[in-house]
């Protein structure tokens, strides 16, 4: 097999963030806002490989996840370089992906992220930007967390405490649907950005 560094320079990007090419032996697995994601095939691990213009994340990222390593909420990371970091393939699906196939997110599942932030915190970072996308639950009902290179930021970030307060205030409610579709959650997610929510103002 070929190195991580030689896998990351068969990821060929545009100028447009347009996912052009990658090696026979690496799996698209995810597209997010600075990087794409591959599984690295027949192996656990899987590659994220930085846009051009982002590629400065990658050392940042690294940096927190090393800060993290040994916590088990978080993937171990096993190398990096200018524009990639390889860490642990996780199977599962993520708490939008739960929402929107109608998988149960349960009282202990919450519980865990609260366990995995404050260990995150415990160690001098600044959760942030925890969001239904970048936290998964695992084959076994474990919960794992990945994106945190806004770990470091210092500003306060409400967006966990917002969504543990839907969970609670609608979620939990006998009446609400449990299966919730993933155009209606993006227009959610919108609204939010926008502020244009009221329950989450405060």
């Amino acid at each position: 097999m070929q190195s991580y560094q030689e896998l990351a320079k068969t990821v060929t990007i545009n100028k447009e963030n347009r996912l052009i090419h990658y090696d026979d032996s690496l799996m698209h697995i995810g597209t997010g806002r600075s990087a794409f994601v591959f599984r690295i095939k027949s192996t656990m691990k899987a590659i994220k490989v930085y846009f051009p213009a982002f590629s400065y994340i990658a050392k940042e990222e690294t940096d927190i996840y090393k800060k993290l390593q040994n916590i088990t909420y978080y993937p171990a990371v096993y190398d990096s370089g200018s524009n990639y970091i390889v860490m642990d393939y996780i199977e599962g699906h993520t708490l939008f992906e739960c929402l929107s196939k109608g998988e149960i997110i349960t009282s202990a599942h919450i519980k865990q992220i609260d366990d995995a932030l404050s260990l995150a915190a415990a160690r001098g970072l600044n959760p942030s930007d925890v969001h239904l996308r970048n936290i998964i639950v695992t084959i076994t009902g474990e919960i794992k967390l990945i994106d945190v290179a806004r770990f470091r930021q210092t500003k306060d970030c409400r967006q966990w405490d917002n969504l543990k307060r839907a969970y609670v205030n609608f979620y939990c409610k006998r009446l609400f649907p449990k299966k919730v579709s993933a155009p209606f959650l993006n227009f959610i997610a919108i609204l939010y950005k926008k502020r244009c929510i009221p329950f989450f103002r405060a």
